[in-house]
């Protein structure tokens, strides 16, 4: 996680503007989506665990279930990760560097994290479209398997957003701290 710069509050008027603020509103719903969809997940498995270990009576499909909602939920997470700075980060290299380094480094690093979510976005679209085309069904509940890769696709999404909007601000802030030293 970044450290504070010291006299910018840290609220978020301060570090997003107002679309800043409205991707971040967005992901943060994203984000809740994807717990409550892990919440029902474990409360599905324990139902099925305590099922099938005392009434021989487990849920069916839940395997099947479980790989799907788990892998929209967690997309789902990403953007709001990267715009609360909570990507991994290794600054052992740069922590002493000053602070329009560490910014131009951010900036790179978070057009790289949008990048990727674009590839991502535009490759599981693609996939979740010749999945529904060819008509495959998962094995035991016979769902479409595409509902499960589109759903992935809005938080693939929103990570490009973030990513590319944290960039954009990361250049801001570079800027700004490149002008002040001078």
């Amino acid at each position: 996680m970044q450290e504070p710069v010291p006299g910018v509050p840290a609220n978020d008027s301060i570090i997003f503007g107002p679309s800043g603020r409205v991707l971040l509103a967005v992901a943060k719903v994203l984000a809740i989506i994807g717990g409550l969809l892990f919440v029902g997940l474990v409360v599905m498995s324990i139902v099925s665990i305590v099922g099938r270990k005392l009434l021989s009576a487990p849920v069916p499909g839940d395997v099947e279930l479980l790989q799907m909602i788990a892998a929209a939920a967690s997309a789902a997470f990403f953007a709001y990760c990267h715009l609360n700075h909570g990507d991994v980060k290794v600054d052992f290299f740069t922590a002493a560097a000053p602070p329009w380094v560490n910014h131009a480094l951010d900036a790179f690093g978070s057009l790289l994290v949008g990048l990727a979510g674009a590839v991502l976005t535009w490759r599981v679209y693609v996939g979740a479209i010749g999945t529904q085309e060819s008509g495959e069904t998962s094995a035991i509940l016979d769902i479409p398997v595409w509902w499960a890769q589109i759903a992935m696709v809005p938080g693939f999404a929103m990570l490009a957003l973030a990513g590319f909007y944290m960039a954009a601000r990361h250049v801001q802030e570079a800027g700004r701290r490149g002008e002040a030293r001078r």
